[in-house]
């Protein structure tokens, strides 16, 4: 079954997503770009409302949009959200030779990193590949420009079903995200993910405007296959 991540900023986004059906949860700042990090203090407070509720779903946090030639400050803020008790640090990956030193030390810090492959000009098979071949629990793919359209806009399906199968035979679990909405989930269930990430679809408006309790019913109903009388646009 296809898990949903649900992307969140703060304690009771948190405690209304965990309560609404996700299965994961995500945490980040969405109005700050494609992987907008929260303040460290907050992800920690996240965390520990979230435990203390007796919710022990699987926490993700991003350590925001850092370019690739700044590998001191991504590893040093790998070390700060990773020190928050996440379950997982997502870290955007993009295209480009530099690329591939910054998987090779993030795969050799110590937490446990999910690399997050910025597709907006599409997949770099070779960077996947090598990223499989390195211990990440978990590989994504999403994009940056939210206004530009989804993730099905940036990637052919043909490419992004190479990469979830090139994922999955390396033995991780492999997740999509990107502007996606419940117009995509007849596609997203025939690509089958482990897990699909959606921030748009359960707001009340766009994705910097809170998030909408019956369109997060709504799509934990449709993802987990149980009957839903209707659903939210």
């Amino acid at each position: 079954m296809m898990r949903m991540l649900v992307s969140v900023r703060s304690v009771d986004e948190a405690l209304l997503a965990a309560r609404g059906g996700a299965d994961f949860i995500d945490l980040k700042e969405p109005s700050d770009g494609a992987l907008g990090g929260l303040p460290v203090a907050t992800i920690g407070a996240i965390v520990d409302a979230l435990r203390a509720h007796g919710i022990h779903l699987p926490v993700s946090a991003t350590i925001g949009d850092l370019p690739m030639h700044a590998l001191d400050r991504i590893l040093a803020q790998v070390d700060a959200v990773g020190a928050c008790g996440v379950d997982y640090v997502k870290v955007g990956i993009e295209r480009g030779p530099e690329a591939f030193a910054v998987l090779d030390a993030l795969s050799a810090c110590g937490w446990p990193v999910v690399p997050v492959f910025i597709a907006d000009h599409g997949l770099d098979a070779a960077l996947i590949a090598h990223a499989c071949t390195r211990g990440f629990p978990a590989l994504m793919a999403d994009t940056a420009d939210k206004l530009a359209g989804s993730l099905f806009d940036a990637v052919p399906t043909a490419e992004l079903r190479a990469f979830l199968a090139r994922v999955r035979a390396s033995g991780r679990l492999v997740g999509v995200a990107g502007a996606l909405r419940v117009a995509h989930v007849p596609l997203l269930q025939s690509l089958a993910p482990d897990f699909a990430g959606f921030r748009s679809a359960v707001c009340v408006a766009d994705r910097k405007t809170a998030l909408c309790p019956e369109r997060l019913a709504a799509l934990a109903a449709l993802l987990h296959g149980e009957a839903v009388e209707s659903m939210p646009a």
